[in-house]
């Protein structure tokens, strides 16, 4: 019996070393088993399950529990290291995978995208509120031309309001005895200017009957029928007059905004600039204020340049028109003043509206001699005049002014030709100063206080 129970005694005491073992190396192992699953899900599943890596305690570095007391062993051999799992190789960002040109380019195409939707909006506001943008651009335009003037009044000790106001009363008496001196020169010519148009008609008419193009007097009776019946139509004549009338209420509304809006630039113009600069945020103010003055010079340049130019133009191809015996020299000298304020343009539609009035009342050869007249003017002023008087203030490329002229003339018509051009050199003067701004180093800062 002693035996016997000393022998399963024993066998308890093996079975109970045995499962302290055991129960030793998975605690032991626990960790790093643990680490080893989670780099694995990491590996298979992103950079997003890396991070549970971290919460998985290793091993630490204290003394390991011994197998228990009666383990029948001694000190345990230490379980080797545990190695890195091969897993898959994690995927790079997007970002890094596109080509550079790609990258350049989307985010170009995306910039550009933005920038033409700008543009259209900016483009249907304009369109919308036309009146009131041609309005103000005029104004901007007298006002530069009649500033001058106030400036020159002040220094001789006026104040600057009844130096405002002398200035404005002046420059629109001016303008207003001009235009009723144009209609006033039609109105008195009218007659003869018909007579003339009636006898160019009928040589016309002859001309063609004895040309070698075979013309009948059928065919001529029957464009003449047809011209009579268009002009007659009653429905014509009121949607002229209809569409004649809504004319008229958009200029007379366009010319009081320019006189309203003329005052107040004269008058209180410097007090509005600083109101303007307040808008604009505070790190692109210095900026802003740099380029205000640089395009208000380019502007003035401009505007009293054109004034010159146009000037030489009408009184110039007037005389040349007088002196050939052309009728309403005046007036189409005035007409040619106005339209030279529209580069290039304006001087081809002036040229050819007197070379018309010469061929249909004076004949072929007047004709041609006011169109010698025309050429040699405008290639004085070309060449001479223009680069001699605006010099380097204003600096269009002659593609940029046509496009200019064409882009204003679709948008707002005469009125959006006129501006286009002193917009575009005054965009010019604008970014040629925020790119030199830009390029300058700073070598003190900014004054922060008030302007004196």
């Amino acid at each position: 019996m002693s035996r016997d129970g000393s022998g399963g005694d024993a066998t308890g005491r093996d079975g109970s070393a045995r499962r302290a073992g055991t129960a030793w190396w998975r605690r032991r192992l626990a960790p790093a088993l643990a680490a080893t699953r989670a780099r694995l899900r990491a590996a298979s599943e992103g950079p997003e399950a890396e991070a549970d890596t971290d919460s998985v305690p290793a091993p630490g570095p204290g003394p390991v529990p011994g197998p228990g007391p009666g383990s029948g062993s001694g000190n345990a051999p230490t379980p080797p290291a545990s190695t890195p799992a091969h897993g898959s190789i994690p995927r790079p960002p997007p970002v890094d995978v596109l080509p550079w040109g790609l990258r350049v380019a989307a985010e170009a195409g995306w910039r550009l995208l933005v920038i033409a939707g700008g543009l259209w909006l900016l483009f249907h506001v304009f369109s919308a509120l036309r009146i009131v943008v041609l309005a103000f651009a005029v104004a901007l335009l007298v006002t530069a031309l009649l500033q001058p003037t106030v400036a020159r009044l002040q220094r001789h000790g006026l104040p600057r309001g009844p130096a405002t106001a002398l200035t404005s009363i002046c420059g629109f008496v001016l303008l207003g005895l001009a235009g009723w001196f144009v209609v006033w020169q039609v109105m008195d010519n009218a007659g003869v200017l018909t007579d003339r148009v009636r006898e160019g008609v009928e040589e016309l008419e002859q001309w063609l009957l004895r040309s070698p193009l075979h013309v009948t007097q059928k065919q001529i009776n029957s464009v003449a029928d047809a011209l009579s019946d268009g002009l007659a139509s009653g429905s014509g004549i009121a949607a002229q007059g209809l569409r004649g009338v809504t004319v008229l209420l958009e200029i007379l509304t366009g010319a009081l905004l320019v006189v309203f809006c003329t005052l107040f630039l004269l008058y209180d113009g410097a007090r509005i600039w600083r109101w303007t600069l307040k808008v604009v945020p505070a790190t692109a103010r210095p900026a802003v204020a740099a380029c205000g003055p640089a395009a208000w010079r380019t502007l003035t340049s401009y505007v009293r340049g054109s004034v010159v130019v146009a000037l030489v133009d009408a009184v110039f191809i007037g005389l040349g028109v007088y002196f050939l015996g052309v009728p309403l020299a005046v007036p189409l000298a005035v007409f040619i003043f106005l339209f030279s304020f529209i580069p290039l343009v304006g001087a081809v539609v002036s040229g050819a509206l007197a070379v018309l009035v010469a061929l249909v009342t004076e004949g072929l050869f007047a004709a041609a001699m006011v169109l010698m007249v025309v050429l040699v003017v405008q290639q004085i002023e070309g060449h001479v005049l223009q680069p001699f008087i605006l010099g380097r203030a204003v600096r269009v490329h002659p593609l940029g002014v046509v496009l200019a002229v064409t882009t204003g003339g679709t948008v707002a018509g005469i009125g959006g030709a006129v501006v286009a051009v002193p917009l575009v050199a005054v965009l010019n003067t604008v970014i040629t100063q925020l790119h030199r701004t830009a390029t300058t180093p700073t070598t003190a800062p900014a004054p922060t206080g008030p302007a004196p």
